[in-house]
Parts: C-alpha cells; sequence; structure tokens
C-alpha cells in the first residue's frame, strides 16, 4: 500500500532520519527502513483528472527520424506494457487526428479528382485532353515527394501544402498551353503538327518558366536558412515547393507538348453543336388544292433533307349551292 509518512521537522529533512524513524508494532519498535523502501523519486505536484480517472500526460521532441516512424515505436512499445487495473494508454496530439481524419480525406480526394476531371473536360471541351491532362498531374508532384523523402519521409502541414500549391500551378500551366493550341487550331487557322506544338510551347516558354522562378524565388530563402524557430511550416513547404517547381515546369514544357502531338489530332476542332441545326425546317408558301367538286382544302408543303420545294400555283374550285 502507499502511504504517507509526515514527521516533524527534525525527521524529515533527509532520507536516513526517516529510514531510522521507529513505529511502533506489537512485538516492539520497528525501523521504518526496515519494513519499507524508502527512496526519492518524482512525483506530480498536481493530480489532473479526465472525467473521474487520473491522468499524466508525457510528451516528447523528436528529432533525427519522421515523427510517422517514431509514432510507430512508440505505439509498439507500449502494447506490450502492463498497466495497472483500469489504467490504459492513448496517443493524442498530431497522430491520433490524423488517424481521425483519414478516411474523410480520402473521401473528400475521391469527389475532388472528380470533380477536377469533370472541369478539364468542360475547359477542353474533349475527354481525351481531359483524361490527358488528368493524368500527368501526379507527375507534377514527383519533385515534392522527393524532397519529402529527402526531409525524412513525413508529411507534416508544410509538405502538404507545398503540394497542393505545385499542383495549383501544374494545372494552371497544363490548362493554359492546351487551350492554346486549341486557340491557334480554331481562331488562327493554324495546322495541327509538330510545327503547331513548337510555337504554342515557344509562347508559353516564358510565362511558365517565370511563374516556376518567381515562385522559387520566394521560398529558397526558407530552405537555405533551414529549420529555425518559427519555420516548422515553412521549411518543409518550400522544400516540397522547390522540387515539385523543377518537375511541373519539365512536364509543361515538355511532356505536355509531346503527348498533345501524339493524342490532340482533331481536339483542336471547333466541337459546338448549335441546337437549330438538329431540325432545318423549310417552309414552303401555302397553296390551295382543289379536292373534287365539295370543297377547297389548304395544304402546305415541306422541304426534304433542306431542300425547298417550288411553291404550289393557288387554284380555286366552284360549289354548287
Amino acid at each position: 500500500f502507499d502511504v504517507v509518512v509526515w514527521g516533524t521537522p527534525a525527521i524529515r529533512q533527509n532520507v536516513t532520519t526517516i529510514r531510522d524513524l521507529l513505529i511502533d508494532t506489537p512485538s516492539g519498535h520497528v525501523r521504518l527502513g526496515d519494513v519499507a523502501a524508502i527512496d526519492v523519486k518524482p512525483a506530480p505536484n498536481v493530480i489532473e483528472r479526465d472525467a473521474v480517472s487520473r491522468r499524466i500526460d508525457v510528451t516528447a521532441g523528436v528529432a533525427g527520424r519522421s515523427r510517422t516512424a517514431v509514432l510507430a515505436d512508440v505505439r509498439s512499445r507500449l502494447s506490450k506494457v502492463d498497466f495497472p487495473l483500469e489504467y490504459h494508454y492513448e496517443l493524442v496530439g498530431n497522430f491520433a487526428q490524423r488517424q481521425a481524419m483519414q478516411h474523410r480525406i480520402l473521401l473528400v480526394g475521391i469527389f475532388a479528382a472528380i470533380g477536377i476531371f469533370l472541369l478539364l473536360q468542360a475547359s477542353f471541351g474533349s475527354w481525351l485532353l481531359a483524361a490527358l491532362s488528368f493524368f500527368t498531374l501526379p507527375l507534377a508532384l514527383v519533385g515534392g515527394a522527393v524532397a519529402i523523402w529527402i526531409d525524412g519521409g513525413s508529411v507534416e502541414l508544410g509538405s502538404l501544402v507545398g503540394l497542393l500549391t505545385v499542383f495549383g500551378i501544374a494545372v494552371r500551366n497544363g490548362v493554359l498551353l492546351i487551350k492554346h493550341y486549341q486557340h491557334l487550331e480554331r481562331h488562327e487557322g493554324a495546322e495541327f503538327g509538330p510545327d503547331l506544338v513548337l510555337r504554342g510551347a515557344r509562347e508559353h516558354f516564358g510565362p511558365i518558366l517565370l511563374t516556376a522562378t518567381a515562385t522559387a524565388a520566394l521560398f529558397l530563402p526558407f530552405v537555405v536558412l533551414g529549420d529555425l524557430p518559427g519555420h516548422e511550416i515553412i521549411n518543409p513547404m518550400g522544400g516540397v515547393i522547390l522540387g515539385g517547381l523543377a518537375t511541373s515546369t519539365v512536364l509543361n514544357l515538355f511532356l505536355v507538348p509531346a503527348l498533345y502531338l501524339r493524342f490532340g489530332s482533331g481536339q483542336g476542332e471547333d466541337t459546338e453543336l448549335d441546337l437549330r441545326d438538329l431540325w432545318e425546317l423549310d417552309v414552303a408558301e401555302p397553296a390551295l388544292v382543289a379536292n373534287g367538286a365539295n370543297g377547297a382544302h389548304g395544304a402546305n408543303g415541306h422541304g426534304t433533307n433542306g431542300a425547298q420545294p417550288a411553291p404550289a400555283e393557288p387554284a380555286t374550285a366552284t360549289t354548287n349551292g
């Protein structure tokens, strides 16, 4: 049993005097140190509770390894600890939040991917070009993934924001480049072929390179300065953005033009449909035709297959009575 011993000031000055404290037993006086283990141990000076259970928070810093790997080791060790009755452990903080959000992030990601694909199709007016742009976008994130791997392999908040930034830049540059190809074909009469692809790539080379250079210049100082206090988010974000800009620039300047040359034949034609073309009815002039001697009936001539027949000569009929 855990007991509390509170003696006079002369006794409680050090561990030795407490050990020599005499206690009464039925057989006489016994030293406290002979019947109890007396030691100096750390103990909380404030006991916190969760509902009716006592709890204590244990925090630790992570250095030299990714947080995911450290948490996996901690969880493995704690699963082997035999806790006293009604005691247990809980991993809280970023780890618990990440576990709780994984399912939701997966569902939101699926719906977002579907929405992106439909927006690309609406922009290009072609399912083939939408699929071409959609399935090449993950390649733009390869540089960011390599930067995360070099930094320890842990996807933190800054890394995630960096990936989203690179993804947005890659989508913008890819959409503008393909739309420019379509504009050259539809409105400037350029013939589909290598000359068209090279011309479009040359005209967009400057804007794409300028965007990548300006963004890289903004985040380069934070990467060079390293993981200083206050840079916990922007330092990994800058590394991911720099790596992602390298691959996304190569993607939009070389891979997208090559794929458009291979699969974009005929996709630059104007495929807009005027609904009036679905039914084109040419109405002839009304004509009166005689039907026997009993009366006159009016008839309208209708064109067939877009041909307009000559209007019939008006005729009159007399009736008796």
